[in-house]
């Protein structure tokens, strides 16, 4: 699935699975922009990147901001004259019953997890638009597929995105622009850490054992990795999927399917 001489933005690239999507796609020949709200993170995954013989910027950006999203893009369009592809993967969870929610806390989910992907897909999408290509791919979850407990919030973003690509994709296909999702179920990263931690909390279990309950309910009795993410993402982002737009692909296990 060669990827050579294009470009591609991964918003939250800095860690998790924005992290490995980012690696998986330069192994395949691509420079990657890094946009993290975490300049560090972001730098560092840049210079993986630059390690394995492609071009990276790292940016810091916070995608609920609509100037930093300006200025995302406009660095971008500086340093490779184009925009090829686009991973909005950026995103934040709380977890909490939704009578203990604070508006803010709504607010903030809301605006990073369903208005960031809004903000970048817009911008980005005027560039392909001008191009006549392009592909965006959005990282949703399988709680944009099925709402659990604690949950409420972050699914209604989740299951926002899902539908802002269904419609996405309809726009922008007469212009040869393909906007597709991916939803990771169970993935073994510091946001699951953290995710088991107050899941615990709230169950009154000890540390690892609400993410081991979850892990029960996988038919594959496992957690997915951010590697098992990122691959899907480099097949959406390459040249084998060209017949296929709007659709919200599950990363689960087995455990959400449909």
């Amino acid at each position: 699935m060669p990827l050579n001489n294009q470009i591609a933005i991964v918003t939250g690239g800095g860690q998790g699975i924005g992290e490995a999507i980012s690696i998986h796609l330069a192994k395949q020949g691509k420079d990657v922009v890094v946009s993290d709200i975490n300049l560090d993170s972001a730098r560092k995954t840049a210079a993986k990147i630059k390690s394995l013989g492609c071009q990276s910027l790292a940016i810091k950006a916070d995608v609920s901001n609509s100037r930093d999203i300006e200025k995302m893009v406009d660095l971008t369009r500086e340093k490779f004259g184009r925009i090829d592809r686009l991973v909005n993967n950026a995103g934040i969870v709380i977890v909490k019953p939704i009578v203990e929610l604070e508006e803010e806390e709504w607010d903030r989910l809301i605006d990073v997890d369903l208005k960031g992907v809004f903000l970048c897909s817009k911008m980005v999408a005027r560039i392909m638009i001008n191009q006549k290509r392009g592909k965006i791919i959005n990282i949703s979850s399988s709680s944009g597929k099925m709402g659990t407990e604690f949950f409420a919030g972050y699914a209604a973003a989740k299951f926002g995105v899902i539908g802002f690509t269904q419609g996405l994709a309809k726009e922008l296909a007469r212009y040869n622009i393909l906007v597709n999702a991916v939803c990771p179920g169970i993935i073994g990263t510091k946001m699951w850490e953290m995710v088991d931690g107050e899941l615990g909390k709230r169950l009154g279990l000890a540390k690892g054992r609400a993410f081991q309950k979850e892990i029960e309910k996988i038919p594959l009795s496992r957690a997915g990795t951010a590697e098992d993410v990122a691959r899907v993402v480099a097949f959406l982002a390459s040249s084998e999927a060209e017949y296929m737009t709007g659709q919200a692909i599950n990363v689960t296990g087995g455990m959400v399917m449909h």
